[in-house]
């Protein structure tokens, strides 16, 4: 029988007004790879904080039993001395710093004040080849992709001799080569008998790589499947995360008359913002009806987060040439302001750097685009945010004790809807959501599916870019395929199959 090397025992954690953590129980053998499903504020991450010492010993209730060890982390440093090590779905590095530098910042190579940069760059190269990657550990981390960061994670998680290694939502960011590289390093490591704990909302990804799927449900544990005596298939997985099945993951739209176009963007070509000479969005053309979801699909570094930011006030780029008509009008869209007046709102990707302010409570994150409707004569009218928040919370079912809560406090699916509500009150005419389900569960993608149908049913019309070919085919009316910053083809979206994208864009790749 497998040694328990992880039992955490009893684990309750409160944090004011809720339960994040309700008597949880999980138990992780030696060599095996565990996964953490559930849907989001089902406490998986707040159990890995605590595990990790992030929530140091005495802010829960319950026992850490590591290497039949009862463990009491009063800071992550403990836990990382025990050889357990998390990686963040945020990764933490710094751009500006090397890969090596990143590698051992705080786990310095050499004596006090003096740092071994031989010793340094040497061992990292060689923590590098053991994941695969392929870089000199003096690149900055500026200079490699999101893919090849997380490799970096990983290569300094074994810089720190991590014996039990936590990823939360370690592909979320990547495409569907990088995750399978980074899914196979894993089940590498696991041959080589290291043990790791991942959480993720790719089930398809769970059912490849785990031993062992333990589903937390409301800060509670359900129920630990085996994949050797269990169905561990996607329907069933869903089924214990959210209680019921989920038969259909989008749900359907009542038949209606797509209208007139309402946006036409013609010849639109972007420069990159620091290398002006290279193009990231060239010579772009396409169209948006009234009542329409046009989804754009494509590999990372396609060109589709810059096409749908220049577009928006040219808030990404230089050099940025083409034109803009709206109703059948040219427009100048020079600024953000200029495109919220003219109709237009984009929900960032990256909702927790730059579309949210999560030390703010909810009220003030929904009105912030748009305080003129909420002030008069230049004055905030506290009673109207407070009034407009609680209307968008019921609308989107945010759950949340009250709009007054801080928005960091919320979980992913929650502050995504948050997100939502701030660019819904702008009443725009087209909605550009990028993203907009990244490291959200099939229950709370359910519901934002459910807004953007509500959205085109009034009239409005959404432009969708997504990583995630299921959710591309699944809601969209029409869609534009996008590779090295050109549009290589359009589908209808009732014709359209997986096979049909990724073949129009490895033909592009080839120049054919």
């Amino acid at each position: 029988m497998a040694k328990i090397l992880l039992e955490m025992k009893n684990i309750t954690k409160t944090f004011p007004g809720v339960k994040a953590l309700d008597n949880v129980n999980l138990k992780v053998e030696e060599g095996e790879i565990h996964a953490l499903v559930g849907e989001n504020g089902a406490g998986k991450s707040t159990l890995m904080n605590v595990l990790s010492g992030i929530y140091p010993y005495g802010s829960y209730e319950g026992d850490i039993i590591y290497n039949g060890e009862i463990c009491r982390f009063a800071k992550i440093k403990d836990s990382e001395e025990k050889g357990i090590v998390i990686i963040h779905q945020e990764l933490a590095l710094i751009p500006y710093m090397t890969i090596g530098e990143n590698m051992y910042l705080g786990n310095e190579k050499g004596k006090s004040y003096s740092i071994n940069w031989n010793e340094t760059y040497g061992e990292a190269d060689e923590y590098l080849k053991t994941v695969g990657l392929e870089e000199s550990s003096r690149t900055l981390i500026k200079d490699i992709g999101v893919g090849k960061q997380q490799l970096v994670e990983i290569a300094k998680a074994l810089a720190k001799h991590a014996k039990l290694l936590i990823l939360d939502e370690p592909t979320a960011s990547l495409n569907e080569d990088d995750s399978k590289a980074l899914l196979d390093l894993l089940l590498k490591f696991k041959k080589e008998g290291m043990t790791s704990i991942i959480i993720s909302h790719k089930l398809n990804e769970i059912s490849y790589v785990a031993d062992k799927i333990t589903v937390i449900r409301d800060g509670s544990t359900i129920e630990t499947l085996d994949k050797e005596k269990d169905d561990i298939s996607e329907a069933r997985i869903i089924q214990g995360m959210v209680g019921r099945e989920l038969t259909d993951r989008f749900p359907k739209r009542p038949d209606t008359k797509i209208g007139d176009v309402v946006m036409e963007v013609k010849n639109w070509t972007v420069h990159h913002p620091l290398y002006s000479e290279r193009k990231v969005v060239d010579n772009v053309s396409f169209k948006v009806h009234k009542g329409e979801v046009v989804g754009i699909s494509g590999l990372m570094g396609a060109g589709r987060t810059e096409l749908a930011m220049s577009i928006f006030g040219k808030s990404y780029g230089t050099g940025i040439s083409g034109q803009i008509f709206l109703n059948g009008k040219e427009v100048k869209l020079n600024t953000v302001t200029e495109a919220i007046r003219h109709g237009l709102a984009y929900v960032t990707e990256d909702r927790k750097g730059n579309g949210l302010i999560l030390s703010n409570p909810i009220k003030i994150n929904t009105t912030l685009a748009n305080l003129k409707a909420v002030s008069s004569h230049g004055v905030l009218d506290v009673d109207k945010e407070y009034a407009v928040a609680e209307e968008y919370r019921e609308k989107l079912k945010t759950k949340c004790p009250t709009v007054e809560q801080n928005v960091g406090n919320l979980s992913g699916g929650n502050q995504q809807k948050v997100l939502l509500a701030k660019w819904m009150f702008t009443e725009p005419d087209i909605l550009i959501l990028d993203e907009p389900t990244r490291g959200i569960d099939v229950g709370a993608k359910y519901e934002i599916y459910c807004i953007i149908n509500d959205l085109v049913a009034a009239g409005k019309s959404v432009i969708m870019i997504s990583s995630e070919l299921p959710e591309v085919l699944g809601m969209s009316d029409r869609i534009y395929i996008m590779n090295e910053g050109k549009i290589v083809g359009e589908v209808d979206g009732k014709e359209a199959t997986q096979e049909m994208i990724m073949s129009r864009i490895l033909k592009s790749s080839k120049g054919e």
